[in-house]
């Protein structure tokens, strides 16, 4: 049916015909309404024919008539003349795709954004439930000013029928393309599942959106054949050339993204439409195309708006940074923070990707899984790209991920290891690069990897992978390689508690120096020019727990960024100076189960306690307080298990409570190296004094275990006791409370465990761990050691049972963690209790179990770590 000037279809008169196609007819009309002009496509008369397909017809149209977004052109209305069904539309003036191609490639800058545009109108649409099905150059349309619009959405569905048979109009179509041309060219973008007549959804989309894509980065067609059969067979079998080898300005990143849209099986494309838009607007920033349109971005600037309360935590924590850097607001003003994360739970590692607006990081939101999600400022949202039990290393500038593979973790990041592998932020599966490896950064080009990791008890850093850099028996931690490439700076250890960390640098000749020192660390960064290093660090000197961004140049000069109340960890640096950081709230907390009772009950009494020990009845429990609100050195609390006020014992670090409970071994708050016995009730501390003996410091890897001894003798008359000399393996004694010379137990090297009692309750036996995690039953009156069977890898004893058959076990990193009764004499083992917090949020592994002899009772503690990411602008 072709219709003459001044036709009348309801309130619209036909101006003059547009194009015409075998889907019908397009005209220009004129809205005598409303006094505008839109478009008018006029269906084949054989769709009034059929109910089913007229009933079909009408309800997809007014699905897209809903669809209200800049990339998607809009539906006015529906009517039928003379039997024939129409749509009435926006009148667009531009062309087609298909015309803007014109058998030519478009240039990377162009081509992203048209994809880009294209993305965000299918999200819109497959956010309410509606496919196009027939997605192709000639259904997308470029209007004057740049914008890209979806044309026909809803209907290809119920037009595919009037392609392949029937009558068709012999008038040329939009795309100036023979019949047999319209028919390949539809066949050419078909996803796999179409093509076999199985049942599409929105992936389908997906996969004819990367076949566009490929032909506009291409200037060829994906799938192309001189039969719609071979067409078919193409899409079925084959994949379409590399865009790398015609193209060499094709980054690899964009190709992956084409290739993981064209994957055969819908099961592994993008999930989403906004999954790929994301993908798409990482990578944008380093193919030089703009995001959207003005008018797009406007829209999804107000349909993202961070929530109010967000607004006010940002406003809550600039107030405490603006009163706590003074200086700083009066040289600059003060920063402005925007946060990013509003789920509970850990952000582990933070980057931003090359476009410098989004953000990918990993974190265990809800739980101890960690995962890798992305998001950007203006969403609070964020997108998980499906890397499960995966933490993140790094960024590429050409966008690709290196990730750690089985990722397990302790309280801090230092205690990871994993399986380095790269994968591409556009998505598609991990590949393995190597194994137990504790941190990885990219060089600036993309193409080579550094990494630390523990070879031979030695810390080292490889730049590239296999070249040793530099090489300590101290921990390194975060190295990050300089923007040119030719240093990594990263933390070096002192060596143990309260000896602090160095800030250092070395060049690829593995010339290292040192620029600055600092109580602890909270990760570091390379400043955008290169001059200076960016890193977080606790401030002792100025107030318990004030935390601050320092820069140090390479000439060792500091200077202040940021001071901050609380914890503070410093994430990445974008080019503009813009910082990620993570506001942490690391809470000690201690559980128990009273005797008699059935729940657990809360029993920490600050906010950093640690469990030390439980009474053999468990009615007391013995906890260290490091609280944020308290001094700089460790408190010592008891308190009842049945929910009484905790009692202040005085300051150091509890040991043990002894079997009558009217004393607390504790080394000294000025002098760690002594022992000292605090009373529980009335009478005064007594320092103990050993003959030529010195307590000593002991860190060794044993999962938690090492420490000054200290465990009280079942009759509290000695404790044990633990010396470590320079040069020497640290070896375990017996001393009486009386003083004298203390007695060798078991042989050089062998200790007893941090937690829980080593010594059976009829004091012949006792428990020594070697630095391989061997357990050892020593004899107490100085027999050799027996090797303990029946134990997994990381278990070790936390208690006795009252008759010595049975030792109550714990295997650490666990969670949730298991107590076993392991038979002696047998190896046998039975499970007696999982225990997990209530609330696992921030929570990677239980730090300390302790068991009543009897095993009805128990106490454990924890802790929870949470943290929240923010962007911060405005710091120089």
């Amino acid at each position: 049916m072709t219709l003459s000037s001044g036709v009348r279809l309801g309130p619209y008169e036909v101006l003059a015909l547009i194009g015409a196609g075998g889907m019908g007819e397009v005209y220009r009309a004129k809205d005598s309404r409303l006094g505008r002009e839109v478009a008018i496509k006029v269906l084949p008369a054989s769709f009034s024919a059929d109910p089913d397909r007229l009933r079909r017809f009408e309800h997809e149209a007014r699905a897209a008539g809903i669809l209200n977004h800049p990339n998607i052109t809009a539906v006015h209305d529906i009517g039928s003349y003379e039997g024939a069904p129409y749509v009435v539309s926006e009148l667009l003036e531009g062309e087609t795709l298909r015309s803007a191609l014109a058998g030519a490639k478009l240039s990377p800058r162009k081509a992203i954004d048209y994809a880009l545009q294209i993305a965000h109108g299918l999200a819109a649409a497959h956010e309410k439930g509606i496919v196009h099905r027939d997605l192709k150059p000639e259904n997308l349309f470029v209007t004057r000013d740049g914008r890209v619009k979806i044309l026909d959405f809803g209907l290809a569905k119920l037009t595919h029928a009037e392609e392949g048979g029937g009558r068709q109009t012999d008038l040329p179509t939009a795309a100036a393309g023979t019949e047999p041309g319209v028919v390949l060219g539809t066949l050419g973008y078909m996803s796999p599942e179409q093509v076999k007549g199985k049942p599409t959804d929105a992936r389908s989309d997906i996969f004819s959106f990367g076949a566009i894509l490929y032909e506009m980065l291409s200037g060829k067609r994906a799938f192309h054949g001189d039969s719609a059969a071979e067409t078919m067979s193409a899409i079925l079998k084959e994949d379409p050339p590399d865009l790398s080898i015609p193209n060499q300005n094709i980054s690899p990143g964009l190709e992956r993204i084409v290739r993981h849209c064209l994957e055969k099986n819908a099961e592994q494309r993008f999930h989403s439409a906004h999954d790929l838009a994301f993908g798409l607007e990482a990578l944008s920033g380093t193919s030089g195309a703009s995001l959207a349109p003005p008018a797009a971005s406007f829209a999804r600037s107000r349909a993202r708006r961070i929530p109010l309360l967000a607004g006010a935590a940002a406003l809550v924590i600039g107030a405490a940074l603006g009163f706590l850097a003074r200086d700083f607001a009066a040289k600059s003003g003060p920063p402005s923070f925007k946060r990013l994360t509003f789920r509970r739970g850990t952000v582990w590692t933070a980057r931003f990707a090359p476009d410098g607006q989004t953000v990918v990081y990993s974190a265990a939101p809800e739980s101890n899984l960690i995962e890798v999600f992305l998001t950007r400022p203006e969403s609070p949202e964020s997108r998980p790209l499906g890397l499960k039990n995966a933490s993140l290393f790094g960024v590429s500038p050409t966008g690709e991920l290196a990730v750690m593979l089985g990722a397990k973790t302790t309280s801090r990041a230092y205690e990871r290891f994993g399986t380095l592998a790269r994968v591409p932020l556009a998505g598609g599966s991990p590949r393995p690069v190597l194994e137990d490896v504790r941190y990885a950064d990219w060089s600036p080009d993309g193409k080579n990897l550094m990494v630390e990791r523990a070879v031979g008890g030695k810390h080292r850093i490889e730049f590239p992978i296999g070249k040793v850099i530099y090489e300590s028996s101290s921990r390194l931690e975060t190295p990050r390689v300089s923007p040119n490439g030719k240093a990594i700076a990263f933390f070096e250890t002192g060596g143990g508690p309260g000896f602090g960390v160095a800030v250092r640098v070395v060049d690829l000749a593995g010339k290292a120096r040192t620029l600055a020192t600092a109580a602890d660390w909270w990760n570091l960064a390379w400043s955008p020019d290169g001059r200076e290093i960016w890193y977080a660090a606790p401030e002792p000197e100025m107030a318990p727990n004030i935390t601050s961004l320092q820069a140090v140049s390479l000439s060792g000069k500091r200077r202040l960024l940021l001071r901050f109340p609380g914890t503070l960890e410093f994430h990445d640096v974008a080019r503009d100076g813009r910082v990620l950081l993570g506001r942490v709230s690391l809470r000690g907390q201690v559980v128990g189960l009273p005797p008699g009772e059935k729940n657990e009950r809360e029993l920490s009494w600050l906010d950093g306690s640690v469990l030390v020990d439980l009474s053999a009845d468990g009615r007391t429990v013995l906890i260290n307080e490091g609280s944020e609100g308290g001094g700089p050195n460790q408190s010592i609390y008891i308190r009842r298990t049945d929910g009484s006020p905790a009692t202040l014992i005085g300051e150091g670090l509890g040991q043990s409570l002894s079997p009558d409970g009217r004393w607390v071994l504790s080394t000294s708050p000025t002098t760690p190296r002594k022992l000292v016995l605090l009373p529980t009730g009335a009478g005064a501390p007594r320092t103990l004094e050993f003959e030529g003996f010195t307590v000593g410091w002991v860190s060794l890897d044993l999962g938690g275990q090492g420490g000054t001894g200290g465990s009280f003798s079942p009759d509290g008359k000695s404790v044990l006791l633990v010396e470590s000399l320079p040069g020497q393996l640290p070896r375990t004694y017996v001393g009486s409370l009386e003083g004298g010379k203390p007695r060798p137990l078991g042989r050089p090297g062998l200790t007893p465990p941090s937690f829980g009692n080593p010594i059976s309750a009829d004091g012949r036996f006792v428990v020594l761990m070697d630095s391989e995690k061997r357990v050892f039953l020593c004899p107490a009156d100085g027999g050799a050691p027996l090797p303990l069977a029946g134990l997994a890898d990381g278990e070790f004893p936390i208690q006795w049972s009252p008759d010595g058959r049975f030792l109550y076990t714990h295997r650490g990193g666990e969670l949730p963690a298991r107590i076993w009764r392991l038979e002696i004499a047998t190896g046998r083992k039975e499970l007696v209790k999982e225990l997990a917090p209530s609330d696992p949020a921030g929570v990677t592994s239980i730090e300390s179990i302790h068991v009543t002899p009897d095993g009805r009772s128990f106490a454990y503690s924890y802790t929870q770590n949470l943290s929240d990411l923010y962007v911060v602008e405005g710091l120089k």
